[in-house]
């Protein structure tokens, strides 16, 4: 397995949470928030983290926190904003609303890293996972020139990259669930 100092821990935190209505790294469940229940998954498999959001508040977590290269302009910006400053090769990124996630579900991406994936996503309830993925550092060179080139879909620039699925098991499905709405959390919090 790759070493943790050749990994960086990126959580995108940049959405507008529309659909929510409130930021959703600040959502709580089980008495923790939604970022710190990322941060904890992280922690064990990566050396540093990097928060992508221009909200400030972020930075009560103590980690670095930087802003959205391009505003406005997705995950896909997100992750890219998160490369640019990753010393890393390899780049574990999550969307801040998926609070369920766990180290065991993160540590089959790292066991999936070959010589020519760029791109290792999760693969749950039959759904391709880009926001639950490691990312090399090499796809930052391609999201810049598609981003640039006015392409906004994040699906659409993993699938030029070299990408690989991992399957998890069906009792894993659960660890995937990202949480959109405030029935979505209500849902979760009565499962828990």
């Amino acid at each position: 397995m790759i070493d943790k100092t050749n990994i960086t821990g990126i959580i995108l935190a940049g959405g507008k949470s529309s659909r929510m209505g409130t930021d959703k790294g600040f959502l709580m469940l089980n008495g923790k928030s939604f970022m710190q229940h990322s941060i904890d998954a992280l922690k064990p498999l990566v050396s540093e983290f990097i928060i992508v959001s221009n909200n400030t508040d972020y930075d009560v977590f103590g980690v670095n926190r930087i802003n959205d290269s391009i505003e406005n302009a997705g995950p896909l910006a997100g992750i890219y904003s998160g490369l640019k400053e990753s010393k890393t090769d390899y780049n574990l990124v999550l969307s801040c609303d998926i609070p369920l996630i766990n180290s065991d579900v993160l540590r089959q991406l790292i066991s999936g890293i070959d010589a020519t994936s760029e791109v290792i996503q999760i693969e749950s309830n039959n759904r391709k996972m880009p926001l639950i993925a490691l990312y090399s550092k090499s796809c930052k060179t391609k999201f810049e020139r598609l981003l640039n080139a006015g392409e906004r879909k994040l699906q659409f620039a993993v699938n030029q990259c070299c990408v690989k699925s991992v399957s998890i098991n069906e009792n894993e499905d659960l660890f995937t669930t990202n949480v959109n709405t405030k029935d979505e959390l209500k849902q979760l919090k009565a499962c828990n």
